[in-house]
């Protein structure tokens, strides 16, 4: 990119099909530039890693937009657990729920593992659940066990730009991707934990959604409905507002319209976007998601592919952790006496 390399862009957002992540990436930082590469950086563990590495000789600020981090009530949600409100997690589960592959007729380059990878709906949605989860709760899974199912086994042969297609398709397709997930795990404290994934959900929109239950309290998330949350305690609940006026210092920072006009997404994505810029002129902002944090997602994705083949818990490696060992608390059905 020798004409990037004398131009005057300080930053360049990597938003093509996965399969090109890490080629397009390594062009950019080559170049000196600060880049933003949606996840996932590469369509295997080792294009991550190599993209990860690739960013930290660069020097220069290379962000992935997990930006459901940007939600003004995550960051109250976070800020409360580590004041030690929920106390120590008991459960950690959720969900993540859309419905835009619903049909045969529809399809899109995601589906297809040369362009998008091995897993499409864990490594497209799940990686977001896991990424939130990992970073609202300062816990890391350590090790799991995951199943992936494919609905629908073969989709239209022409991708749809707009996620949807009403006409007939004329070829279709076998599809190699999963539709659905199931996945279980441990996290670094001992703490169980659980998500369902679907982009086959009939009526979810995107239905991004956690529980934690702590020894002190409960809460929930709901990405639908994100101007409120769920806290619970062992004599009632109740629902917390988004209000500019009250709360963490993060909450307050990242709200910028008065309680009851509704935040969403786009103002994630905008509050992501500025933090970006802020750090590379240098300031520091709290939550900013990194290439380390992609290349996290990678290795859970990994995991979960790994664990689907083999039908067996996997370990993921993350370093300054150790993986929990539950005890064996079920006698397995075939050596159960009579």
């Amino acid at each position: 990119m020798t004409d990037l390399a004398e131009s005057d862009v300080d930053v360049v957002h990597v938003c093509s099909p996965n399969h090109v992540h890490l080629e397009q990436t390594a062009e950019v930082l080559a170049a000196g530039k600060h880049v933003v590469c949606e996840k996932p950086l590469g369509t295997t563990c080792d294009e991550a890693a190599q993209a990860r590495d690739l960013a930290a000789a660069s020097g220069r600020v290379a962000a992935v937009p997990f930006v459901y981090r940007y939600h003004p009530l995550v960051r109250e949600l976070r800020a409360r657990r580590i004041a030690g409100e929920f106390g120590h997690l008991n459960l950690i589960h959720g969900t993540y729920l859309q419905d835009w592959l619903f049909s045969a007729n529809t399809s899109n380059w995601r589906v297809d593992p040369q362009l998008g990878g091995a897993s499409r709906a864990f490594a497209d949605i799940g990686s977001h659940w896991c990424d939130l989860i990992e970073w609202v709760t300062g816990e890391r899974i350590t090790d799991l066990a995951a199943t992936l199912s494919v609905a629908i086994a073969a989709r239209t042969s022409r991708h749809s730009a707009t996620f949807s297609s009403a006409e007939p398709a004329e070829a279709f397709l076998p599809v190699q991707t999963e539709d659905c997930a199931s996945v279980i795990f441990h996290t670094d404290t001992g703490t169980l934990g659980n998500v369902a994934i679907s982009q086959v959900a009939a009526g979810r929109k995107n239905r991004l959604w956690f529980e934690i239950d702590g020894d002190r309290g409960s809460a929930v998330f709901d990405q639908e409905n994100a101007e409120k949350v769920w806290l619970g305690s062992e004599n009632g609940a109740r629902i917390l507002f988004r209000d500019p006026k009250f709360g963490s210092s993060e909450q307050r920072r990242l709200s910028h319209v008065p309680a009851g006009h509704a935040q969403g997404y786009a103002d994630c994505y905008d509050n992501f976007v500025a933090d970006v810029y802020a750090t590379i002129d240098g300031e520091s902002r709290e939550g900013l998601p990194t290439f380390e944090d992609g290349f996290r997602a990678a290795q859970i994705v990994q995991a979960v592919l790994n664990s689907n083949s083999q039908r067996a818990w996997t370990t993921i490696e993350t370093p300054g952790a150790s993986a929990f060992r539950p005890p064996e608390i079920v006698r397995p059905l075939s050596s159960a006496k009579a």
